[in-house]
This record gives C-alpha cells, sequence and structure tokens, in this order.
C-alpha cells in the first residue's frame, strides 16, 4: 500500500470519489473540474443526470432478502473520498447479516478502460470504511444497454482504484492542469469546447518551435 494511502486525511482534504472516475478517463478533465472549476453540459451530462436523479429521488425498498438504499452518503478517511453511492443493494445471507452491494448507474454502455469500475470499488472501500467487513463485488447499470455489468473488487482493481486516489490527491494539490492530448475520447467529453485539445496541441508545438529557434 503506498504510504500516503497509510495515514487518514482530514475532513478538508477530501476530494469527490467521482474525481477518480474523472482521472481515469483523462487526468486533463480532472483537473480542469477540481483545479479550475470548469464545467459545461452536454448531452451525455444532461441525460446521466437525468438518470441519477431519477434514482437520488426514489424511495427505500425491499425486495424479500434484498434491502435497497437510493443516494447512500459515503466517506473514506484513509482515501480521503467523499460523495455517495446510486443505491446500496443490502442483501441478507444465511447468517443473518447484511452483505452491501453497491450499484453506479451510467447512461452509456460500459467503456474500454477501468474509470466506471474504479469509480464504483472506491464507493465499496467507503463502505467497507464505514461499515467493517469486506464486500467482495457491486454493479454497473449502463442506461444505453439496459444491463447490469457485475464488477469483482480483486486486488488488482483495489490497487488501481488506490492508486487512482492518491494521484487525484496529488494532481489537485499540485494546482497544475496537465497539457491537452486530444484522443477518441475527446469527443464525448462535455469540456470538449473548453479543453479545445486541438488547438492547444497546435499551440504547444509552435511554442516549441519558437523556443528551439
Amino acid at each position: 500500500m503506498p504510504e500516503k494511502l497509510a495515514e487518514r486525511y482530514d475532513e478538508n482534504e477530501l476530494i469527490h470519489l467521482a474525481a477518480l472516475n474523472q482521472y481515469a478517463y483523462c487526468p486533463r478533465r480532472c483537473a480542469l473540474i477540481h483545479i479550475e472549476q470548469l464545467w459545461e453540459e452536454n448531452l451525455f451530462t444532461a441525460e446521466g443526470k437525468v438518470m441519477h436523479e431519477k434514482v437520488d429521488t426514489a424511495n427505500r425498498e425491499s425486495r424479500g432478502k434484498i434491502r435497497i438504499e437510493y443516494g447512500v452518503p459515503l466517506r473514506s478517511l484513509r482515501l480521503g473520498l467523499i460523495g455517495k453511492a446510486d443505491v446500496v443493494e443490502f442483501h441478507k445471507k444465511d447468517d443473518g447479516a447484511w452483505l452491501p452491494f453497491p450499484v453506479e448507474y451510467k447512461r452509456g454502455k460500459p467503456k474500454l478502460d477501468d474509470s466506471d469500475k474504479v469509480q464504483l470499488c472506491a464507493q465499496a472501500i467507503c463502505l467497507e470504511e464505514m461499515l467493517g467487513g469486506n464486500i467482495p463485488s457491486g454493479a454497473i447499470f449502463y442506461g444505453q444497454t439496459r444491463r447490469r455489468m457485475e464488477v469483482v473488487f480483486d486486488n488488482v482493481l483495489r490497487m488501481e482504484t488506490e492508486e487512482t486516489a492518491k494521484k487525484v490527491h496529488e494532481l489537485i494539490e499540485s494546482g497544475i492542469t496537465p497539457k491537452a492530448e486530444y484522443s477518441a475520447k475527446c469527443k464525448k467529453c462535455s469540456l470538449l469546447e473548453l479543453c479545445l485539445p486541438k488547438v492547444s496541441r497546435k499551440a504547444s508545438k509552435y511554442l516549441l518551435s519558437v523556443v528551439e529557434e
């Protein structure tokens, strides 16, 4: 475990756990939101917001051996995270104990990277710290496919999540926004018009050529 993660963060050092998703997707996007305080709605973020609002306004449910809680507050002083889970299902085990099962709602479809998995795993780590015990898995519901994808919180994903949390803290503490690097991900990013990755890349190359001359 990284040395910093063995410590406990203060309340004023906590970052929103959604920042881990944003960093895993694009460190520059994370910096634009959490350092420069920029945000821009687009179709994708608007649809996602509507989906989360529907979940947040739902009532508590019970279905046999499953109890469902919505908008559950989360916190981890070890990782320095705060936020909330869209849904936490509590599954009653044979011994009578309730096993938490976090469920995150996303508007699109499963991503090629681990950004969504990292966010969900961070929720599980928060729940473990708050409630005790071990949470082996959770799920992500994607609106485009209308299906759940189960996510196993194995050691590899847990290490990636903890390392991402550490990197996000370091990024925000540095106050430095990474330079733009255009990729296919940029097309769906709500900050495309604010980030201007193609323009920024051309400008950087131009300035570098001037300096070299």
